[in-house]
């Protein structure tokens, strides 16, 4: 029998959504987790592989200390205890792109365990809690679509380091996922431990999602979301599968434990399989990898060289620069970006023109170009004379920042100071000429001082234009509206 619904009647408040996301980040090393065939991507199909790689008998792995080093990095971020004893698992199961037929994984004893992760929404700030952070090999991939008969296998991806964040069921909507999936980008970029492409597939998420009447302590039901290739996706695709249970529970039907993907053309998810019970992996210890442990020492190392985080540096810019908690914060998006500031701020004080200038037409120049803040060939010590100009009154703002930095950073041998005189735009502060030209100003426009003493307040901008046109842009501001205003109130 089908079953119809009016969805408008559907009382969707009724419900909590509970979510946890299994996060999958490729590291950075420069070779596998247990041989040395390249990590570089883009690669032919099968080019980056060997022997280990293929699973050929009688090779052995041969664990990668760096990517040990970049779990641990991700541990402490995040707050999670880091086990001095470790060991990794066998994890039996077979697809046709994991050459072992098994995959070597930390499953049942992770690396890092608890933790938590701090996110902001428009409710405000929380903590979202983590179960564990492993270490585990990545598979192969298999194409569908480049032979109509066959499915081709591409190994280069096969042995991948990788490690995989798994939170508690501790999210209840689909903009705390998006906050949570958006902190962790930033963090894995932060410390320099993964790139955080998901369109390469070097971030991967899986959104396990339920629902339960609001109230209940029981979880629902879960379904497992795969295949998702963006933050934006990740947050629509549970937005509608929260939708589709609702609706579903609301119809009389019961959910199903599955595993789905989304379609975000459609706006839907297609199951891909049944998961009724959970699966027997027969997890036993990796005989040909020896157990590990880490010394005290070893981890304050570690500890010792990660960078300060971003949320340091939003306190130390509000708190010590005085910015702006918005500046703060949008500067403190991206690693590079905060570098870059950082660089700048040691040749000025002015820390505020600093952050305008960089999230103004720095930012918008960067963007419009498609380019990262690395390319930016702009030397910050230069930036830092162009924020001297303006707080000498040399330059104004606007001019400076639309005149004089585009080609700053066109030509970044080019001395600020040198370029305003070359371009006739170094600011006249000399009150005489200014008070000549606010006077011209005047005496042609009898009308509108007329209107501005009854009243009509708003004229002063009018005039402040005119000053700007005959002293073409050369009038102080400041002294133009003081004078402005002397003369316009006698």
């Amino acid at each position: 029998m089908t079953l119809f619904y009016i969805s408008e009647m559907v009382d969707y408040n009724k419900y909590e959504t509970v979510i946890g996301l299994e996060v999958h980040a490729q590291l950075l090393t420069e070779s596998k987790l247990f041989c040395g065939d390249s990590t570089a991507f883009g690669a032919e199909p099968n080019t980056q592989v060997s022997v280990i790689s293929l699973a050929h008998p009688g090779t052995l792995p041969k664990l990668n200390r760096k990517a040990i080093e970049y779990a641990i990095r991700m541990g402490l971020v995040c707050n999670c205890d880091i086990a001095k004893h470790n060991y990794f698992a066998r994890k039996n199961y077979f697809y046709p792109d994991l050459p072992k037929g098994y995959q070597i994984s930390q499953h049942t004893t992770p690396i890092c365990r608890n933790g938590y992760i701090t996110i902001r929404t428009s409710h405000g700030e929380r903590q979202v809690k983590l179960t564990r952070i492993h270490l585990e090999e990545d598979a192969g991939k298999s194409i569908h679509d480049a032979d109509p008969q066959n499915t081709c296998v591409d190994f280069n991806r096969a042995g991948m380091p990788l490690i995989e964040i798994v939170s508690e069921p501790d999210m209840h909507s689909s903009e705390e996922a998006f906050a949570y999936l958006t902190e962790i980008r930033r963090l894995v970029r932060w410390i320099n431990i993964c790139d955080g492409n998901m369109e390469e597939g070097s971030l991967r998420c899986d959104a396990n999602i339920s629902i339960r009447p609001k109230g209940a302590t029981k979880l629902g039901t879960k379904v497992e979301l795969k295949n998702m290739n963006s933050i934006r996706n990740v947050k629509r695709a549970i937005d509608a599968e929260v939708r589709r249970l609702i609706e579903l529970v609301e119809n009389g039907g019961v959910p199903r434990q599955e595993t789905r993907t989304y379609d975000p053309v459609a706006d839907r998810s297609f199951a891909i399989r049944t998961k009724e019970d959970a699966e027997d992996y027969r997890y036993f210890p990796e005989p040909d990898l020896t157990p590990f442990d880490f010394t005290e020492e070893f981890l304050q190392g570690i500890k010792a060289g990660l960078p300060p985080l971003a949320e340091e540096l939003i306190h130390k810019y509000v708190h010590e620069l005085q910015l702006p908690d918005y500046d703060a914060r949008v500067i403190c998006d991206d690693k590079d970006r905060a570098d870059y500031f950082e660089q700048i701020i040691r040749f000025t004080g002015n820390y505020k023109t600093a952050a305008n200038l960089l999230l103004g037409p720095i930012m918008s120049y960067l963007n419009e170009n498609n380019l990262d803040i690395k390319a930016l060939s702009l030397r910050p010590e230069s930036l830092a004379s162009l924020i001297t100009m303006i707080e000498n009154g040399r330059l104004n703002f606007s001019v400076a920042s639309q005149k004089i930095l585009p080609r700053l950073i066109s030509d970044p041998t080019k001395e600020p100071s040198a370029l305003a005189d070359e371009l006739g735009l170094v600011q006249d502060s000399d009150t005489a000429n200014i008070s000549q030209w606010v006077e011209e100003v005047l005496s042609r426009m009898p009308d509108k001082v007329a209107e501005y003493r009854k009243g009509k307040k708003g004229l002063l901008g009018l005039f402040v234009g005119e000053v700007k046109k005959i002293s073409r842009g050369k009038a102080d501001p400041k002294i133009t509206n003081d004078l402005l205003l002397e003369k316009l109130n006698r």
